[in-house]
């Protein structure tokens, strides 16, 4: 297949050659062969050295071929400098083509490491410019052919055919756009080539996403063989359908099933669609209000039992659940041991489905082995232990596009066939979907697939890791001077693998950080990361999610006598241009994804000094918290930022607002019907709205969300408790503080605020 053409990049060749080593003859060849490249459309990237070429070779994606020259010093006996360019080529992709450039000297140093690495010798003086440009630019062609995944591969070829349109989309590739201004805009800013992709499923040579057929179902299973499934499907309306769609293949109504409670909103919907008796496993929570994992012994049978029986839903005390759902990793970054998981709960569940929305990327790099659904090899998993389901959002932190979700099926015990599950799917699937949200999920698994996948990853590890060694520095040098800065929510200390002592994490050698895992795992009786009795090595804590710690807080929980609520720093950065993944009372948590760049963190840094300076000099917040003065409110007009910061965090104090959260998220509300019950009320209209303050012993009709943290406070159907209930008592704080601070307001799902009262739809009549 010839995939060249304007949709595509140029060809782009690196070139490695040393001219000093050479005598002209050869050097006017190297010249010519450049020449007959370009006329080919073939771009070349110069290099004299290793290190030129190893820096290349890092920070430019769209080098498609190698031409290495095997001489590189005269003064080399076995030809050093050219092995470390093939090692750097080969620690990055095993695919690029490499030739070697060859002349009559040290050709015996060609052992038979190297000619694995190399396809083709060229011996410039032997073969003409010409017909190595050829050589070179098939080899080119060969490559691309070879990286491009099933549908895009199709796509592209269909595209190429030009052909007119009589089906739907009406817009006709494009073609409807340049009818009047507004389109024609449109159609230039995102461009023909991604109109023409958008496709209907009338084109029968694309396949199908309903039936999975032809090159979208080839994608599927390439998706599969990548991701380490035995099945996949593809979505095109993220990974809140991908839940959606595997539990209603698995559980129906009056089916028993076991839920994180730290679970998206997805899940909640799942349960009110299945009419399933959820019984909720209760995850920990730390000092500082993160969200931990389910611990292990919670797992275990004897306590799913206990937990069943507890359960007011469940009135058969006996009956087996089907599924278990289980938040991997978790918002902060927190991931499971899953063998440790699966060996807990086999003997409760024959269906185990990890929402893995934020953690696609964990299957390509070791740092993560087994800390993953699809763990291992598919060929290698006992069929006799529970089927594994996974939910990966490839648009959130991989490449896709949003809205990108991949699901994963290994088949186990009591599997659900692909006939079932795909009666599932098609309730939620979209007849018309956009072609390139399918494109990006295989053109990100093909990104990730073998070294480039490992490489990919470690550089944004490496990145986060240096971010928080840079941000812990900073610190440790102004608290010798009695001053403070911000901190990084991971290990004070770290193991050296070769003393056994421990060394402090901003002074541990980059690369134990970067590929050792005993450096993020949690263990018990560690200060650091805040939970209790929590399993040893159980739980890691993913480098790539990093929470920037506000001062204020204790490792014991307690408010220290000052303060800085993360609320005001995410404010700040704002004005600057920066914008934060999310921000809890103390925390704010940064994604370094795989978009990240080199360097980037340094910008984040220089903005967290500059509110440190602030706030030192008590800047007036009109000047720092908003684009224009005016825009600044009445009550912050006269504040200093160290002023507001100090009030803020003043209220945590007064209201014991930290101890209220930990209680209203870790004491589970008493359920009085499932969220499917709960649902039926709603839509007949048997509902009615109160107010937070008149909320007690209220059974609630839709679930209450507080974000931050993001999990579900109160889930339909649950009882909101009497006057010391500390869900009420933590909606009131939250209402008080969003009427003291205007601009600084929460968003909470399943509660309006009108005029500074919150409001609750409630099921009429007390139950």
């Amino acid at each position: 297949m010839d995939i060249r053409s304007e949709r595509i990049i140029s060809l782009k060749a690196l070139i490695v050659h040393n001219s000093a080593c050479h005598v002209s003859v050869v050097n006017d060849s190297i010249s010519n062969l450049i020449n007959a490249l370009n006329s080919k459309d073939v771009a070349t990237v110069y290099a004299d050295s290793a290190d030129d070429a190893a820096a290349v070779l890092n920070n430019d994606e769209t080098i498609e071929l190698v031409l290495l020259d095997w001489v590189m010093s005269d003064s080399e006996q076995n030809n050093e400098s050219a092995k470390r360019v093939i090692q750097s080529l080969r620690r990055k992709n095993q695919s690029i083509p490499l030739f070697l450039l060859l002349d009559n000297r040290q050709a015996e140093n060609l052992n038979h490491e190297i000619m694995r690495e190399t396809d083709e010798l060229i011996w410039v003086q032997e073969d003409t410019p010409f017909f190595l440009a050829g050589r070179i630019h098939s080899a080119i062609l060969a490559y691309r052919d070879k990286i491009v995944p099933p549908l895009t591969r199709a796509i592209f070829e269909f595209a190429e055919k030009y052909e007119y349109s009589w089906h739907t989309p009406g817009h006709a590739g494009g073609t409807a756009f340049m009818k009047s201004a507004v389109g024609r805009a449109f159609h230039d800013y995102f461009g023909e080539n991604l109109l023409r992709s958008d496709l209907s499923i009338s084109v029968g040579e694309l396949g199908s996403l309903l039936d999975h057929s032809g090159p979208i179902g080839d994608s599927e299973k390439f998706c599969a063989r990548v991701f380490g499934a035995d099945r996949a499907y593809t979505v095109t309306n993220g990974s809140s359908m991908s839940n959606r769609v595997i539990m209603m293949s698995s559980v129906a109504r009056d089916d028993y099933a076991l839920c994180d409670r730290n679970a998206h909103k997805s899940t909640e919907q799942a349960l009110t669609m299945t009419g399933v008796i959820p019984t909720y496993l209760m995850p920990s929570r730390n000092y500082l209000g993160i969200i931990g994992p389910v611990y292990a012994r919670q797992l275990s049978g004897d306590a799913v039992k206990e937990a069943i029986a507890s359960n007011p839903l469940a009135t058969d005390k006996n009956k087996k659940p089907l599924h278990s759902i289980i938040t991997n990793s978790t918002y902060d970054g927190l991931t499971y041991h899953v063998p440790t998981v699966i060996k807990q709960l086999n003997s409760s569940v024959d269906r185990i489905h990890f929402d893995e929305a934020w953690y696609g990327y964990a299957r390509f790099n070791p740092l993560y082995a087994e800390r993953f659904g699809m763990y291992g090899e598919p060929d290698d998993y006992p069929r006799d232990l529970p089927t594994i389901f996974t939910t990966t959002s490839t648009h959130k932190l991989l490449a896709a596009l949003s809205q990108a979700s991949l699901i994963g099926v290994r088949d186990g015990r009591n599997s659900v066939p692909h006939e079932r599950f795909n009666e599932a799917y098609m309730m939620h699937a979209s007849t018309s979907p956009l072609y390139p949200i399918i494109m990006a999920n295989e053109v990100s698994a093909e990104m990730m697939r073998g070294q480039s996948g490992q490489h990919l990853t470690t550089e944004s590890i490496t990145e986060a890791v240096r971010f928080r060694q840079a941000v812990r520095r900073i610190r440790r040098e102004l608290q010798e001077n009695d001053d403070w800065f911000f901190s990084t929510w991971n290990a004070d200390f770290v193991p050296d693998p070769e003393s056994g002592k421990k060394i402090s994490f901003e002074d541990a050698p980059l690369s134990l950080l970067v590929t050792d895992p005993r450096c993020w795992e949690l263990r018990e009786g560690d200060i650091w990361h805040g939970f209790k009795g929590i399993e040893d090595s159980y739980c890691m804590l993913d480098p790539i999610k990093v929470s920037v710690v506000m001062p204020g807080v204790a490792t014991d929980g307690s408010l220290e006598n000052a303060g800085i609520p993360a609320a005001l720093v995410t404010a700040f950065l704002s004005q600057k241009g920066i914008q934060v993944e999310k921000t809890t009372d103390f925390t704010i948590l940064f994604l370094f994804s795989l978009g990240i760049t080199k360097g980037k963190y340094g910008t984040l840094i220089n903005a967290l000094l500059k509110f440190k300076d602030a706030y030192d000099n008590n800047i007036p917040v009109k000047h720092l918290l908003y684009a224009h003065e005016d825009e600044c409110p009445e009550a912050f007009k006269n504040k200093g930022l160290k002023d507001l910061a100090n009030e803020m965090f003043l209220f945590f104090k007064e209201t014991d607002l930290i101890k209220v959260q930990e209680k209203a998220f870790t004491i589970l509300p008493k359920p009085v019907l499932t969220p499917a019950e709960a649902y039926i009320r709603l839509v007949h209209n048997d509902i009615e709205t109160v107010s937070v303050d008149d909320l007690y012993n209220r059974t609630l009709a839709t679930g209450v969300v507080p974000y931050p943290p993001g999990i579900p406070m109160i889930m339909p159907g649950e009882n909101a408790g009497d006057k010391d209930s500390p869900y009420i008592k933590y909606l009131q704080i939250l209402q008080l503080w969003d009427r003291r601070f205007p601009g600084f307001g929460h968003d909470i799902h399943g509660v309006e605020n009108k005029n500074g009262v919150y409001y609750v739809q409630c099921l009429k009549e007390s139950i």
